[in-house]
C-alpha cells in the first residue's frame, strides 16, 4: 500500500514538511541466518521489510502486514529487537516529502509463502547473509538500522 489515507490527508495540510511517523522494521531470517531484504521501488536500493504503523494499528500487526504486502510472506514475530530513531532515520522521498521515523524492529521467521516483491513498493526480494550486508547497495534507512544493530560498522 503506497500512502495511507491518514498520511495523504496530513500531507494535504503540511505539504512536504517534516512529519514524525511511527514505523516497523521486520527482519525475517532463515535457517542459514540470512535476512530477507527487498529492493525498493522508489530508490532502487535494497531495504528492510517494513513501513508505517496505521492509525489504531498495533505495531506487531503492522509488522506482519508489511511482510505480507512487501515480500509476500506470512511471518511469526520472534523477538522485539529495538526501537530506533534520530537524525539517521530521516528520509526525504523523491517527491520531496520529508519524514522522521521512529521504528520498532522485530526479528521474525517465515511461516509460509515464498519471498516475492509486490511490484508496487518493492521490485525484488532476496536473502542476504548478515556478514555480507556491507557489499549490498542498501538504502539509508536499512544501512542506519543495520549499523544501529551492530551488523554494519560503516
Amino acid at each position: 500500500m503506497p500512502m495511507s489515507p491518514y498520511l495523504r490527508e496530513l500531507r494535504r495540510s503540511v505539504g512536504n514538511e517534516l512529519v514524525l511517523l511511527p514505523s516497523v522494521t521486520v527482519l525475517p531470517t532463515d535457517r542459514d541466518g540470512r535476512v530477507l531484504l527487498v529492493r525498493l521501488a522508489d530508490t532502487g536500493r535494497w531495504g528492510t521489510v517494513g513501513g508505517s504503523v496505521e492509525v489504531d494499528e498495533e505495531p506487531a500487526a503492522a509488522a506482519v502486514r508489511e511482510a505480507r504486502e512487501e515480500a509476500g510472506v506470512e511471518v511469526e514475530l520472534t523477538r522485539l529487537v529495538a526501537a530506533l530513531g534520530g537524525p539517521e532515520f530521516r528520509i526525504t522521498y523523491p517527491n520531496g516529502d520529508q519524514a522522521a521515523y521512529v521504528s520498532i524492529v522485530y526479528e521474525a521467521r517465515v511461516l509460509s509463502g515464498r519471498p516475492a516483491p509486490d511490484h508496487d513498493e518493492t521490485l525484488a526480494a532476496t536473502w542476504v547473509p548478515l556478514d555480507e550486508l556491507g557489499t549490498v547497495d542498501l538504502g539509508d534507512f536499512a544501512r542506519s538500522t543495520f549499523r544501529a544493530l551492530g551488523h554494519l560498522r560503516t
